[in-house]
């Protein structure tokens, strides 16, 4: 080994404290982790081999110790070669400490840009950024929603929602009738539309203010619109690097809980009314279409929270897309199949029957519920 190559060997270097790694995540055969740069928000992917060498750059051990942990780990140690390949895609990206910063660009942006609303699409199809800085945005909202982040808040509030739809569902066949009912009245109709549009846009930013509270980023928040179709968004990023799945899955849920705290003051009000009267049945209406906004929101397909929060828990990425490759692989050519790992072979497997089967389901519910209204 030549005098350079000893002293490589001898090298503390450090990842930059802001640079985020996720978990390990299935994408379809393989094991990969995310490795994302906050200051320019670029990601990349790489394997559990190179994650285990990056993920202890720490400015505290050494190459050669870190490559002692490798090879006990791998059995197979590194050479000068491998490590000069890694530490040079490394400062490529200038994700090491130290590394110079990236040109700033000759012309200064305007001061206004940032604040200016940003619109995309036309007139029938596009989006609108509403807000110049939608983490300060959430962020305010986050302090002055903080007594509600308490333990002891959260889970009786959780409550009085399960109780709310334990009764709603014993009085289903009441809430379907009184809904069907006001489908023929336009003026209360577009009254409960309206509130479950402002209900759309709390879920939207019940993810962001989530995302806040758990340590995520909130980059966008606007309005998308698909004529006749228009509703809220919020884009929450670095959700994928949280080390905890818990807090993972509480943002993923944030937006169908707001969605039933929503309707809990409507609740209230529908049980102080006598049947058949008319603000109440408005109300059974509000709340039954109000449950099947926030509750459909949880079904494990795609694009739907439920969704999210199953790959989250499961710690896979592009589960249905994913899921889909390898059934038709399975078709086409078992052998090539065969070499997925157990584990992606199961999970894959068990989407594609399970989503298969759910969808189904919902269209035999969808075809029954019309049947039974439009009975005699």
């Amino acid at each position: 080994m030549s005098p350079e190559g000893a002293e490589v060997f001898t090298h503390r270097p450090r990842l930059r404290p802001d640079v985020l790694l996720s978990a390990p995540l299935l994408r379809g055969p393989a094991t990969v982790h995310l490795i994302r740069d906050p200051a320019n928000g670029s990601a990349f992917e790489v394997g559990p081999k190179e994650y285990f060498l990056i993920s202890r750059l720490d400015g505290e051990r050494s190459l050669e110790e870190i490559g002692d942990e490798y090879a006990s780990a791998f059995g197979r140690r590194l050479g000068e070669a491998n490590w000069r390949q890694l530490l040079g895609l490394l400062g490529t990206k200038r994700l090491l400490a130290g590394a110079p910063p990236r040109e700033v660009p000759t012309t200064p942006p305007t001061p206004s840009a940032p604040s200016a609303p940003s619109l995309t699409g036309n007139l029938y199809r596009g989006s609108l950024r509403l807000v110049a800085d939608a983490g300060a945005t959430t962020g305010l909202m986050h302090r002055a929603l903080r007594p509600l982040w308490h333990r002891q808040v959260l889970l009786p509030l959780l409550v009085l929602c399960l109780a709310m739809e334990a009764v709603l569902a014993a009085g289903l066949g009441t809430l379907v009738r009184d809904t069907w009912w006001l489908f023929h009245q336009p003026v209360a109709l577009l009254a409960v539309f309206t509130l479950l549009w402002l209900s759309t846009g709390g879920h939207e930013l019940a993810h962001g203010v989530a995302a806040r509270h758990h340590g995520g980023t909130v980059s966008e928040i606007g309005l998308r619109w698909r004529l006749p179709v228009a509703i809220m968004y919020c884009r929450v990023d670095d959700y994928r690097f949280l080390r905890s799945r818990w807090h993972q899955l509480a943002i993923g849920a944030a937006g169908a809980f707001a969605n039933l705290l929503f309707l809990l003051p409507f609740a209230v009000w529908w049980a102080a009314l006598e049947t058949g009267d008319p603000t109440r049945r408005v109300l059974s209406g509000l709340l039954l279409l109000g449950s099947v906004q926030a509750l459909v929101n949880l079904l494990p397909l795609p694009p739907l929270d439920g969704y999210t929060m199953l790959s989250h828990v499961l710690g896979v990425s592009n589960y249905a897309p994913e899921s889909g490759r390898y059934l038709r692989l399975r078709l086409r050519d078992r052998q090539a199949a065969a070499g997925y790992p157990r584990r992606a072979r199961v999970l894959y497997m068990a989407y594609g029957i399970g989503s298969s089967v759910l969808v189904c389901l919902i269209a035999a519910a969808s075809v029954t519920a019309v049947f039974v209204l439009l009975a005699p």
